[in-house]
């Protein structure tokens, strides 16, 4: 009897049949399964090793080598990419080609204004075939539209609304937070026999320690002690904006800080020209006091 060298491979244990030559089976596998020569793989890999052994067996015995093939190809994961077209950083909808994608955002900013419509293009990845293949560039412009026309209209209303909330704002910019919250122990314009001035701004009364929020997104341009506030804390919000927090207890953020509304920035306290734990709270326009009653919620 006549025998030949020859390879056995193995699955996961268990022996699939015999090829002859392993380097141009492993050569078969890479042009076959990894060059993605298919309309938008991204790339392949087998999720299984095959295992080879060189053995001698009967020279009449046959490879199997289109059988063994198969079977890698059944333990083969494709990954797909595709393109999203995002609003807001929020994948909406998916299509194939990246000339699809752009052919599709240029039309909806031309309708809509590019100023609106914040969508971008993002390269995704998918290990669904029905996913890319089920794309229909119709319906994916149409459903954009309907999005966007929803959100114009819901912009619009929103637009409304703040232009019919002058408290809302103050030369554009909007105090979005109410600093602390607690009893309003003194207004703005009032007269007190502690102060010889009438009083500039609006003080809250709270228990000392209550954190201090930023009414509005700025830079703090102070962060220390001045005479009369105590501890206090100044940011500038642009437009000739400034708010005021005086009579702190501790200070969080130091001067050249940038702040976003609702951060936290003190703590309430009473220093300075205090009778007691409150936070002072005044809102400048080019340097001049106005009432922060007209723009707090």
């Amino acid at each position: 009897m006549k025998f030949k060298p020859i390879y056995t491979v193995s699955i996961e244990g268990e022996q699939v049949g015999y090829i002859g030559d392993k380097e141009e089976f492993e050569a078969y596998i890479a042009k076959e399964l990894y060059n993605n020569e298919e309309e938008n793989i991204a790339y392949s890999e087998l999720t299984v090793v095959p295992k080879y052994e060189l053995k001698l067996v009967n020279k009449q015995e046959e490879t199997q080598e289109e059988s063994i093939f198969a079977k890698l190809k059944e333990n083969t994961q494709i990954t797909y990419y595709q393109y999203a077209i995002a609003q807001n950083g929020e994948n909406k909808e998916y299509v194939n080609t990246l000339q699809e994608a752009e052919e599709i955002v240029d039309a909806l900013n031309n309708e809509f204004g590019e100023e609106n419509t914040n969508i971008s293009i993002v390269k995704t990845y998918t290990n669904s075939k029905e996913a890319v293949n089920s794309v229909e560039i119709a319906t994916v412009s149409q459903n954009l539209k309907n999005i966007l026309t929803e959100t114009t209209k819901k912009k619009t209303t929103e637009t409304k609304t703040a232009s019919s909330k002058k408290s809302d704002t103050i030369n554009g910019i909007r105090i979005a937070v109410t600093p602390v919250q607690g009893r309003i122990s003194s207004r703005y314009g009032s007269n007190s026999s502690v102060r010889n001035h009438t009083h500039t701004g609006l003080d809250i009364a709270a228990t000392s320690g209550t954190p201090i929020k930023a009414a509005a997104d700025g830079t703090i341009t102070f962060s220390g002690t001045k005479s009369g506030y105590g501890k206090i804390i100044i940011i500038d919000h642009g437009n000739g904006v400034e708010t005021y927090y005086g009579h702190c207890s501790k200070l969080y953020k130091k001067s050249g800080e940038y702040v976003s509304a609702g951060d936290v920035i003190a703590a309430v306290g009473s220093t300075g020209n205090s009778t007691g734990p409150h936070l002072h709270f005044e809102i400048r326009l080019n340097g001049k006091y106005v009432n922060p009653q007209n723009y707090l919620k």
